[in-house]
């Protein structure tokens, strides 16, 4: 039986280095340690709903590799259930059915050459869900459950729309009747009506089936709309987290409220992205990882390399000089002009 008291994901002080070929260098062996995740620390618990954000080269598809066992840290604890991931995946097929993945290439995993029922057919075999005699009325109620027609089930891949494509995907991650869903920019690349309706598609099962959520994005809106809780990445590191109303209202950390600052809004003009350039993971900055784009910093950024700590009810921040509420408002402003 499993141990509800336990988090479902629990990441402490967890390092992922992979090893590159030296910059400038052409030839020769010499490698240099690239930290693509550096002291990370997470709890999901049973039933949340988790969206992990940052920009591009933040580590968020290295964290999702490492939460799905598929990669084992080089330092660190990442526990499933209190079971170490890779143990769990490695020992039988309970991780895997209970652990579901929304793949963000969903059409490239669906196997174009098997319609859509004989795609939600192979998990219920595999896991043995049902009885064979039962597997034709499943895969209908699947359908059924992400707003799809009984008669896609004769349909490939090929023929359905990008929206229809992310529905199958869903209803195949909900075939093995898993308590965990992982998904990775699930709806991005969509129109925003089709976004819409996914969303609220994934909210609703959420909701229904107890889901422990973690969705992977960029989105802030997609984050606020879908998930309770939030965590912000930056360079390898998750630098705020707490409940997603509360951190997107008053963020604590800089680099959340210039995030916050960028995102477009309806009937004002675009945001300037985030100035400066992210530093490369190679040749990271003494102190705060952040210090060259803040615009708040202080001489001790320079020196001195932030942790994740508590920042009031339910609320982490690693910066040395959180914001207060006034002040995030007053940032975010600073971003804008």
């Amino acid at each position: 039986m499993q141990n509800a008291e336990r988090p479902v994901f629990e990441l402490v002080d967890v390092e992922k280095v992979f090893q590159v070929r030296k910059p400038g260098q052409r030839f020769g062996r010499q490698t240099v340690g690239l930290h693509a995740l550096d002291g990370v620390r997470l709890s999901v618990g049973q039933g949340a709903s988790l969206a992990l954000v940052g920009e591009s080269g933040s580590g968020k598809s290295t964290l999702l590799r490492v939460l799905l066992g598929l990669d084992a840290p080089t330092n660190g604890q990442a526990l499933y259930r209190g079971r170490a991931i890779r143990e769990a995946r490695a020992g039988g097929s309970d991780f895997a059915r209970d652990v579901a993945m929304v793949y963000q290439d969903a059409r490239g995993s669906l196997n174009p050459r098997m319609t859509i029922g004989a795609l939600l057919a192979e998990p219920l075999r595999r896991f043995a869900v049902v009885p064979e005699a039962q597997i034709g009325a499943r895969v209908e109620q699947l359908l059924t459950r992400v707003g799809l027609p009984a008669d896609a089930a004769a349909r490939y891949p090929a023929a359905l729309s990008g929206g229809q494509v992310r529905r199958v995907a869903i209803a195949r991650a909900l075939a093995s009747e898993p308590s965990v869903l992982v998904a990775d920019e699930a709806v991005s690349g969509l129109d925003v009506s089709t976004q819409a309706q996914l969303l609220s598609l994934l909210r609703r099962l959420q909701q229904e089936m107890g889901l422990t959520l973690v969705f992977i994005t960029h989105d802030l809106g997609v984050a606020s709309y879908l998930c309770e809780n939030i965590a912000i990445m930056y360079l390898g590191r998750i630098v705020e987290t707490g409940p997603t109303d509360a951190v997107l209202a008053a963020p604590a950390h800089p680099y959340t409220a210039a995030l916050r600052a960028a995102a477009p809004s309806f009937f004002q003009p675009i945001a300037e992205p985030l100035p400066g350039e992210i530093p490369s993971p190679l040749d990271l900055p003494a102190g705060c990882r952040f210090s060259g784009r803040c615009p708040r910093v202080q001489g001790d950024c320079h020196a001195s390399d932030p942790y994740l700590a508590r920042a009031g009810e339910g609320r982490s921040v690693a910066c040395l000089h959180p914001l207060a509420s006034p002040q995030a408002s007053a940032l975010a402003g600073t971003f804008q002009d």
